[in-house]
């Protein structure tokens, strides 16, 4: 469903994506990991048509992302953002029906609100949520919040940012298996990005390491500890010693 073919991205003279190849087969879950800075979100960026890629192809269902109509384009996206990114001055099941509200087909409020409570029904949200704001939330609760947005217009990909970024250990699990859960019940095609090797056993169908700019390694999770490739090694048992260079 999405490929990219030599995408290269520098802003001035930080080159940070250095000749990315990259596909992603429709209805399988892809996990982007890597260390910070590595040009991670640059890549969804770049997908999604936010940032343009100074050369390189990105493709979705071999549409050129660049020319596609924006709208319509963007209408087949979810987003789950690392921090939750809700809006503190409006009520739960607003945030959740953002978009069908104000999207390019807008539905009536009723109806609207209606959609948004049986999503929050569904990442395990009491109806009784709906009419909370986002301040009188946990994290936990805030994060199941992102995901009934990022789901309620039943988009056909879904990114997902960093999904247990501030999350205790349980509550992490608990995100990570929804996004399992609701990711192959809607069939949808998945990108995440995560330093969470937790997060990436539970959610990935198939990993992909960025480092150096480019796709260093990329494969079933399967194969991921069996893989010799030293960078991934590294990365994936959080050593200290190896090719990758840590920051003192």
């Amino acid at each position: 469903m999405i490929e990219l073919s030599g995408v290269h991205k520098r802003f001035g003279e930080n080159r940070v994506l250095q000749g990315v190849d990259l596909t992603v087969a429709s209805g399988t879950s892809m996990v982007i990991i890597g260390g910070s800075g590595t040009g991670k979100s640059v890549l969804l960026k770049c997908i999604l048509g936010l940032v343009r890629p100074n050369s390189g192809t990105i493709t979705l269902d071999g549409q050129d992302v660049t020319k596609a109509d924006r709208d319509a384009f963007l209408a087949r996206f979810g987003m789950l953002f690392q921090g939750g990114a809700l809006f503190d001055s409006l009520k739960v099941w607003e945030n959740v029906a953002f978009r069908l509200v104000r999207g390019a087909k807008p539905l009536p409020k009723p109806q609207a609100r209606e959609i948004a409570i049986e999503k929050l029904r569904r990442v395990g949200l009491k109806p009784e949520t709906a009419d909370l704001f986002p301040a009188e939330l946990s994290g936990g609760m805030q994060k199941r919040v992102g995901l009934a947005r990022a789901i309620a217009a039943n988009p056909e990909i879904i990114f997902f940012d960093e999904p247990t970024t501030g999350l205790d250990p349980i509550m992490a699990g608990v995100i990570n298996a929804l996004i399992r859960e609701i990711v192959t019940e809607m069939g949808a095609t998945a990108m995440t990005i995560t330093h969470d090797m937790s997060s990436v056993r539970a959610i990935a169908d198939n990993v992909a390491m960025l480092h150096g700019g480019v796709i260093r390694w990329t494969g079933p999770v399967s194969e991921l500890d069996a893989t010799p490739d030293p960078y991934v090694q590294q990365f994936i048992h959080g050593r200290a010693e190896g090719p990758i260079a840590a920051i003192r």
